[in-house]
């Protein structure tokens, strides 16, 4: 399962490395990349939007949007 973030605020790496950090943290959470300004988390369906909300905010940032993602199958 996945999640995209819109996050406002974030201009620098130093952002991104602290927004990653923070996802981290989030239970059940298997996995985050972190652009400027969004990121993809990966979870194992435990991690709700609102404790990626909370996570994000603790970082210092705003949550524009979260937004579920469809899952993607490997084709054969």
């Amino acid at each position: 399962m996945r999640f995209e973030v819109i996050i406002g605020g974030m201009l620098s790496v130093h952002a991104q490395h602290g927004v990653f950090m923070a996802l981290g943290a989030v239970e059940g959470a298997l996995s985050a990349e972190v652009d400027l300004g969004r990121a993809v988390v990966w979870h194992d369906g435990r991690a709700t939007e609102a404790a990626i909300r909370e996570a994000v905010g603790a970082a210092g940032y705003d949550v524009l949007e979260v937004r579920a993602l469809p899952r993607i199958l490997p084709t054969i």
